[in-house]
């Protein structure tokens, strides 16, 4: 029998921290090693206990999820970022991606999502909250009056079939449905995805989406 995921669980509000640690609690492939309540501490529990996913409150006292999730990307490259943010707009949960976090999900999140998404973050793969995201970049990404954009990555190299990839990526899919739409074997999606990875120096699919709206590959849909 496997050994179960070790989780941390940051958040400056001990309500929500106990509620997350109730919800996986039942689950024996989890384990809730720590809980922290500013990220400064988060980042002292996880150098500590050595977690296998920190489960990151953007908004916190001390040291922000932002900033802490910094610090842990770079000194705990083995241990994995997931945010959470309060359900709508938050400028913050774009700045977690580009420090690191591998996706995000909002706080009122359901037990079994909650679950599903600790064993994607885990198994190496980006959570996101597609329709969030797209209205998040809509207003943070693609607003230039609000900031200097950052240089696009190094996409020149990029084949027409990588290219497309990434456009999949960026509208959601995951790599069973890249293949039916493409026509290929999903392990021929993975070493496209392998490859685009490298090629635009991101770590996973949530930096890849980011970069996508960036170099305006595609553009954040607006809602009527």
């Amino acid at each position: 029998m496997s050994a179960p995921v070790t989780v941390l669980i940051a958040d400056d509000q001990a309500l929500v921290r106990h509620g997350l640690a109730l919800m996986l609690a039942p689950e024996p492939g989890f384990r809730v090693v720590a809980e922290a309540a500013d990220g400064a501490e988060a980042v002292r529990l996880a150098h500590e206990h050595r977690p296998d996913v920190v489960v990151m409150d953007i908004r916190m006292p001390v040291l922000d999820g932002i900033a802490a999730t910094e610090r842990l990307t770079a000194e705990l490259p083995g241990c994995r970022v997931l945010a959470l943010s309060t359900f709508d707009m938050d400028e913050h949960v774009v700045a977690a991606l580009r420090a690191g976090a591998c996706g995000f999900l909002p706080k009122d999140i359901s037990p079994e999502d909650l679950v599903a998404a600790l064993h994607v973050v885990h198994g190496g793969e980006a959570i996101l909250a597609p329709r969030l995201l797209t209205r998040l970049i809509s207003a943070h990404v693609t607003a230039p009056a609000r900031r200097t954009p950052p240089p696009p990555p190094a996409a020149d190299g990029l084949t027409p079939r990588e290219r497309e990839v990434w456009r999949l990526i960026a509208d959601g899919l995951d790599n069973t449905e890249m293949a039916g739409r493409l026509g290929v074997s999903p392990s021929t999606v993975k070493n496209h995805i392998t490859a685009l990875f490298a090629k635009l120096r991101v770590r996973d699919r949530a930096q890849a989406v980011i970069a996508a709206y960036e170099t305006g590959l595609v553009t954040a849909r607006r809602e009527p």
